[in-house]
């Protein structure tokens, strides 16, 4: 295996770590992605007739309802559902939101000034089903509603994950453990009801072998599994123990003391097998992580795929001979199936992103693309995004950075096509059934 310079530390453990230096700025390459989630106003308020609280640092707004969603396309034979978004940006106020496909507001919860929301979805946690979300800021730095904003982390900003009942309340949070900062990308509640989050720290490398500084402060990404009732963590994956820093497309900083984000850690969601898939945006990379071991059982995309890549008639690989660049959210579909969502931005790629559908062969260890669904407009997404297959095998896209969601049939036939206004986008955007208790 291909020795690279190392971080001073012991081996994958799932105790606590040395205690590290903390980021209070955001940086290049990983700043697009930070800057993006750091700027959405997070301004909402409560079922029906609740007061909420007052907006958000930067957030010129001052009505209570949220930015209108404009339906440009809907098919009735598309999948059946709410749509969930966390709408944020644009002057207007924001926050978790649940809408119809016609666009008609069903719930819109209003943050606390400061706050900011990300990956607003419904689970299922102990048999029951509840509404999650991420939230940076005054809950998490204060201990209640109102308080000031809390301090970023080293990708955007750090916080605290909910959890929801659907009476609409409060029945518990999850943060990150070992004194890191929870990260705004994920919050997933696994089966075994535990969840599944990301968090971020930084260190000092010693790059000098590969013509950086001996003392380079690092931005490592790091998952976590969370026992949610105690918020003991029972596992910890951390990507410099398992990837070389030579992975990395992100370019050293002008400075050793400006913290290089070579990993930038966006994802974590299950396989099929239990095991975990790990999104590098800034490796261009998918990582198959073995769950109990920490071990990576292979790895799509970037420098040194595990898989040949190769493209079905009708398909094409990006300018750099790539199936993804800067991607987000790697979902597996089944049968050897997955979807990921391609940003492609930045540099001369492929001049649009899109949603991809790959079917990897570990016999041969070749990895197909087989489908691709196009953003509507031909537009890049410069950050964030997301692709859920529904029960009904629709593909449902948020498109991160770009003000539009999409639903497409497993044809490839644009089914469902909204936009938010100018300046306003979403992390991500489900569609998802949602029967609130009466």
């Amino acid at each position: 295996m291909t020795s690279w310079p190392r971080v001073s530390r012991g081996p994958w453990t799932t105790g606590r770590r040395p205690s590290r230096s903390r980021l209070t700025a955001v940086l290049a390459g990983g700043a697009a992605c930070a800057l993006a989630v750091a700027c959405l106003s997070a301004c909402s308020r409560g079922p029906a007739g609740s007061p909420g609280g007052g907006p958000v640092a930067g957030n010129t707004a001052t009505g209570t309802a949220p930015p209108p969603l404009t339906v440009l396309t809907r098919d009735t034979s598309g999948g059946n559902g709410d749509i969930f978004i966390a709408p944020a940006g644009g002057g207007y106020p924001a926050g978790p939101e649940i809408l119809t496909t016609t666009g008609k507001v069903v719930w819109f919860h209003r943050l606390p000034a400061g706050d900011v929301a990300t990956d607003f979805r419904t689970q299922t946690y102990l048999g029951q089903p509840v509404l999650t979300w991420f939230q940076s800021g005054g809950q998490a730095a204060h201990g209640g509603p109102g308080g000031a904003g809390g301090p970023a982390g080293p990708n955007g900003p750090s916080g605290t994950d909910y959890i929801y009942n659907d009476h609409y309340q409060q029945i518990s949070t999850v943060r990150a453990g070992n004194g890191d900062a929870t990260n705004f990308h994920e919050f997933l509640i696994t089966p075994w009801n535990t969840a599944l989050i990301l968090a971020n720290s930084v260190t000092t490398a010693n790059l000098t072998s590969i013509g950086g500084p001996a003392n380079q402060l690092v931005i490592d990404g790091l998952v976590q599994e969370i026992d949610i009732r105690t918020g003991r963590v029972l596992f910890q994956w951390d990507s410099a123990a398992h990837v070389p820093y030579t992975d990395s497309y992100q370019p050293l900083p002008p400075s050793p003391g400006i913290p290089w984000d070579w990993f930038h850690i966006n994802a974590v969601h299950l396989d099929t097998d239990g095991n975990l898939l790990v999104s590098s945006r800034n490796t261009w990379t998918i990582f198959k992580v073995n769950r109990h071991t920490g071990q990576i059982m292979w790895q799509l995309g970037g420098k040194h795929s595990s898989f040949t890549l190769r493209a079905a008639p009708g398909q094409a690989l990006d300018h750099d001979g790539k199936i993804f660049a800067w991607q987000h959210d790697p979902e597996a579909i089944g049968g050897g199936g997955y979807t990921f969502f391609d940003d492609e931005s930045g540099g001369n790629l492929l001049g649009s992103s899109r949603v991809v559908t790959v079917r990897l062969d570990l016999g041969t260890r070749v990895a197909t693309l087989v489908k691709s669904d196009d953003q509507p407009e031909g537009q890049v997404a410069p950050v964030m995004g997301n692709a859920q297959t529904t029960a009904g095998g629709d593909l449902f896209v948020g498109w991160g950075g770009l003000p539009y969601i999409s639903e497409f049939s497993p044809a490839g036939k644009l089914l469902f096509n909204a936009k938010l206004p100018a300046g306003v986008s979403t992390y991500r955007a489900y569609l998802l059934p949602w029967h609130p208790a009466s």
